[in-house]
């Protein structure tokens, strides 16, 4: 199948853009993509340590708060704390905004959806104030650095970060036989989530080939794994639990105590042949459609095991792959990603949403994602967002995407652009004469992009 450079954009990329040419080539794709990242230099986001470093803040200042109480410093010490708090949360704004400028201006669009696609399926969160900022700098540090080397990297990135850490309550689980519970009188505290995860979303897939034995004797093995606040992970060897535990039939630790027992234990799993499978699964469905073609599937697990887990070969069978360029729109975009490439076929410039305070941004764009469906990067469970198009397309969330593209492009540009160009220049060769007639029939120009922005063609990649 010949390529096709606005598909390319489309469905790999970020979508169309008047001021940004369509991706060239498959190669150019993938060049870029081991290439600098341009988006991230532009805008950037704080990593992991700085967002570490602001939870800190918050904890000694709520601390100094509370201590404080019914003294005569008490007021002036809550006060300073509201304040803090209000600027660690609002931060969370500042980094969307950031993220939103990397999709409306990259031309490196496959790494922003492969950066939201590894992001989803190492779903973590914040649980609190303190740190629910969080999320961001856990991209940033974890995830986007590693999306084009081995997935044992990424795999052993996102484990071993705090915030999957706490998001997953592993940081206080401790085997029945460690130092710690025998100082306890041999009261254990094991807490399996993070094994779980890690054999049913994030490697061998839910009806992969393991047994709650080996999630138990995983989650022996990942006892240790924990961080601090003020240093980040570490390795606590009080409470990890001694001796030797079988894993899918592979014995780990014995003599070899510490963390590099866990490693090589996460490296064969992100090497085991159902990972491949669940991973080039996961991967067809959300570039292609719901239920991918088995021959695409079967060829992108063959690529993964045969380069070992190597992303970069698994994304370049994946463009070069027929079965992946079929002409016809499968899947729904999930609500944070129409909202993104609306504003980047509106050639949304920096300079419009830098002069967006926080309040705004939230009113235009996470109350609506809200609203469609999508709490940002507040999802309900690790499994992470749902691939499914029936998730997005529900009377409420449809409803939400025809008011935000009726009145969002009016309030965020001071002139919009003309309605047949506009189709012309989002929807490219899609933009069929039925769209092209209904935008030139509409009352107003803000009605007229608001129907493009409903077309079919502009909701599906």
């Amino acid at each position: 199948m010949p390529y096709d450079p606005e598909l390319a954009a489309i469905r790999f990329g970020c979508g169309l853009s008047p001021g940004i040419p369509a991706p060239g080539s498959a190669d150019q794709m993938l060049a870029q993509l081991q290439g600098p990242d341009l988006a991230a230099q532009h805008f950037p986001i704080a990593g992991a340590t700085a967002g570490l470093a602001a939870v800190q803040g918050f904890r000694q200042m709520r601390k100094e708060a509370r201590r404080s109480q019914g003294t005569p410093e008490g007021e002036q010490s809550q006060e300073a704390f509201r304040r803090y708090r209000r600027r660690h949360l609002q931060q969370r704004d500042h980094w969307f905004r950031q993220l939103l400028l990397r999709q409306i201006t990259t031309r490196d669009g496959l790494r922003e959806r492969l950066t939201l696609f590894w992001a989803d399926h190492f779903t973590a969160q914040g649980k609190g104030q303190a740190m629910r900022p969080l999320g961001y700098g856990y991209v940033e540090s974890a995830i986007r650095p590693n999306i084009t080397g081995r997935f044992e990297d990424l795999l052993i990135a996102a484990v071993t970060s705090p915030l999957m850490l706490h998001y997953l309550d592993q940081t206080h689980s401790r085997g029945a036989h460690s130092q710690a519970s025998r100082r306890q009188g041999g009261r254990g505290g094991l807490n399996e989530n993070l094994a779980r995860e890690v054999l049913e979303l994030h490697t061998l897939g839910v009806n992969g080939p393991y047994s709650q034995a080996d999630v138990g004797q995983l989650a022996e093995l990942f006892t240790g794994l924990s961080y601090r606040v003020k240093s980040g992970f570490v390795f606590r060897r009080a409470l990890a639990e001694s001796g030797a535990e079988q894993v899918l039939g592979q014995s780990y630790g014995g003599d070899t105590a510490g963390l590099e027992p866990v490693l090589q234990a996460l490296r064969d799993l992100a090497r085991h042949p159902a990972t491949a499978d669940h991973i080039a699964w996961k991967l067809a469905v959300h570039f292609t459609r719901d239920a991918p073609d088995p021959a695409l599937v079967a060829d992108l697990a063959a690529s993964y095991r045969n380069s070992g887990g190597h992303l970069g070969v698994l994304y370049e069978r994946l463009l070069t792959h027929p079965l992946a360029w079929e002409p016809g729109l499968q899947n729904v975009k999930p609500p944070f990603d129409f909202i993104a490439s609306s504003c980047r076929a509106l050639a949304l410039s920096p300079a419009a949403l830098s002069g967006l305070n926080g309040k705004r941004i939230r009113q235009s764009f996470l109350v609506p994602l809200k609203v469609m469906g999508q709490n940002w990067q507040a999802p309900s469970g690790p499994d992470g967002w749902d691939e499914a198009d029936e998730a997005w397309i529900t009377p409420q969330g449809l409803s939400a995407r025809l008011r935000w593209s009726m009145s969002a492009p009016s309030r965020l540009l001071d002139t919009l652009p003309d309605p047949d160009a506009f189709a012309r220049q989002s929807l490219g060769a899609r933009a069929d004469a039925q769209v092209r007639f209904v935008a030139s029939a509409a009352e107003t120009r803000a009605e007229a992009i608001g129907l493009v922005l409903c077309a079919p063609g502009f909701q599906r990649r």
